[in-house]
């Protein structure tokens, strides 16, 4: 390595050779940097030690699965944004598994219960999911914030630094995008 420790690397220099060569060495020197981030953000939402522990690996899976599609120039900030998604989309994962148990055990008494719907709606948030990942960070952060987080283009705007328009273009244009992007990912997993 030339002298220079993995430590003494930014997160710029890790980020670049880990996409110049796709060798996991680079990015597994910086998600080991950013596992206490990680598991600190996952608790915050969580809640719940295991749960957090348990996301931490599949946020880590994630990453290296999603980071060689992607073009990410600030890494801290682009892992958190993963993060906080996927804790969102687990924390309404278990509120509708909570209600679809309850709606299940209902369905069963009456023999009505149609997987196929079930299913249907854990493929529709797995590509809500990979797809809100594959916009543009602008959109995405502008959709996160206005639909996961309910923040208002105001707060938007003064959170981002970015002028109120661009706010409205970039969540109107996020919406349309993920959408595509939804049906698109659906129709492959037919």
């Amino acid at each position: 390595m030339q002298g220079k420790k993995f430590d003494e690397l930014s997160d710029a220099d890790l980020l670049s050779r880990y996409q110049q060569t796709l060798d996991n060495k680079w990015l597994g020197c910086l998600l080991q940097r950013y596992t206490l981030l990680l598991f600190g953000t996952c608790m915050k939402y969580l809640k719940n030690e295991s749960a957090a522990q348990d996301a931490v690996q599949q946020i880590f899976l994630k990453v290296i699965t999603v980071l060689p599609h992607q073009q990410v120039q600030f890494f801290k900030s682009w892992l958190y944004i993963v993060a906080k998604n996927h804790c969102l989309l687990c924390l309404r994962g278990s509120q509708m598994l909570h209600v679809s148990s309850i709606e299940t055990i209902d369905q069963m008494d009456d023999n009505t219960f149609d997987l196929n719907k079930h299913l249907l709606n854990e493929q529709t948030l797995s590509a809500l999911e990979s797809s809100l990942i594959d916009l543009k960070e602008d959109q995405r952060n502008c959709v996160t914030l206005f639909y996961l987080e309910n923040k208002s283009y105001v707060e938007i705007s003064e959170l981002l630094s970015i002028d109120m328009l661009k706010v409205k273009s970039y969540i109107q244009n996020g919406k349309r995008n993920l959408k595509i992007l939804v049906e698109k990912k659906l129709k492959e997993s037919l």
